[in-house]
């Protein structure tokens, strides 16, 4: 028995590049209740596509991600380390004057 196929078929090779080339959204809610009481909702947005084709839409979130990329500016990391510095700063001047404060207490008693 000879296995016959068509010229139209298409490999999985060719169906994963359209996806990629044109991308698709696949979106669906779960909704968990009882009672005609809504208890959960859990909302699935999902895409896929190529990077090409996630960037020409505007989808490039892990260009800006600092745990993603070396590249990626983070204000907020930034504007933390410089609070930190601050506060270590605030901190070594308030242990000295705490040690003089001793120090001269500590002379007054003798």
């Amino acid at each position: 028995m000879a296995v016959q196929t068509t010229g139209q078929s298409s490999s999985i090779v060719d169906v994963l590049e359209k996806i990629l080339d044109k991308g698709v959204v696949i979106a669906g809610d779960i909704t968990v209740g009882i009672a005609d009481v809504e208890l959960l909702t859990i909302k699935i947005r999902l895409i896929v596509a190529s990077v090409d084709k996630a960037k020409e839409i505007g989808m490039d979130w892990w260009e800006n991600d600092p745990y993603l990329s070396s590249k990626a500016e983070n204000s907020n990391t930034k504007a933390l380390e410089e609070e930190n510095r601050k506060l270590n700063e605030r901190l070594e001047l308030l242990e000295n004057q705490l040690g003089s404060n001793r120090l001269n207490t500590s002379n007054q008693l003798k």
